[in-house]
């Protein structure tokens, strides 16, 4: 059972939630929301129509080559960067204003979340995380090592690791993040959502029991997989820790876009990746293409059910 907050009446407004950067609703001027969507800096309402997320030079560059390819219709806009109370920022397209109260799902894809050159860095100069380490045992008390426990940490790539292992990552190339249904109640608990059974369930809870909203999510997936395939950007680049961003609402408008290229790198000049084949260190394979083709399979499966109950259910009608 999937267990959702229920939001205080002040967040009923556009429902703020705090886990992804384009799902914080803000109305101009009117309500402080960087204060209420908590974020410290990292994200600051924009223009009508835009979200400010603080400058990564790694991402402005992808933003920047997004643009200029074909993907450009699957990622949000970027209109540049603007200065903010001295800070720098990216300014990008809110890709939820076009909604009523959406339902909103973060989905990160890849059978992996850090980069290689991450691992390197850490064999090199290790740093022992003591709040990671406190996470992980929130989680799985059994998890760490006997020289962990004795530590009362860990390092960030043996984390992360563990995070993509415990959860659907490694096994079928994408987790969910996080949910926001329509009423504004929300849910992280995906941790230990790994199987496909329970990676299907949780779908089933997010679009709900309408055949049509599945179809428009999986075309909208298909026309992404079918420009990934020809696009010379995603075939230039390890693509790490992004993500796709559901959104739907009542009237059944549903789109889907990639968002997060801050571990987005050009891959070196003699690497050649098809973003399907297993990650070995050295061959900078992600798994993004992998972990889409599960992804749309999941969600076919599921919209075959809900056909075949239909057809079922009116084959039942008797005639008058």
């Amino acid at each position: 059972m999937i267990q959702l907050k229920k939001q205080s009446s002040w967040k009923k407004i556009r429902n703020i939630v705090h886990w992804s950067p384009f799902i914080q609703q803000f109305k101009k001027n009117r309500y402080p929301w960087i204060q209420l969507a908590g974020h410290q800096g990292n994200f600051q309402a924009g223009e009508p129509g835009a979200v400010l997320k603080k400058y990564d030079s790694r991402e402005q560059k992808a933003f920047d080559k997004l643009m200029k390819d074909v993907l450009r219709s699957y990622v949000p806009e970027y209109r540049g960067d603007v200065l903010k109370n001295n800070e720098k920022y990216l300014q990008l397209q809110d890709l939820l204003c076009e909604f009523d109260s959406p339902c909103v799902m973060d989905i990160k894809m890849g059978t992996r979340t850090y980069l290689e050159e991450e691992l390197e860095k850490a064999r090199e100069k290790p740093k022992l995380r003591k709040d990671m380490y406190q996470k992980m045992i929130e989680v799985d008390p059994s998890a760490p090592t006997e020289e962990e426990n004795a530590q009362g940490a860990i390092i960030k790539p043996r984390y992360m690791q563990w995070r993509d292992e415990m959860s659907s990552s490694t096994h079928l190339g994408f987790r969910i993040e996080g949910i926001k249904k329509m009423d504004g109640a929300s849910s992280k608990n995906f941790k230990k959502t790994k199987t496909p059974e329970e990676v299907k369930e949780a779908l089933k809870h997010f679009v709900g029991t309408d055949p049509e909203v599945y179809s428009r999510y999986i075309k909208r997936l298909k026309a992404i997989r079918v420009t990934q395939e020809s696009s010379e950007f995603f075939s230039a680049h390890e693509i790490i820790g992004s993500s796709l961003l559901f959104v739907h609402d009542k009237s059944k408008q549903a789109s889907v876009w990639m968002i997060d290229f801050g571990k987005t790198n050009p891959l070196p000049d003699h690497v050649k990746v098809n973003h399907r084949n297993l990650w070995v260190e050295g061959n900078h394979e992600d798994g993004y293409l992998f972990g889409l083709d599960n992804l749309i399979s999941i969600l076919e499966t599921i919209e075959q059910e809900l056909l075949s109950v239909a057809e079922r259910e009116n084959s039942n009608i008797p005639c008058e």
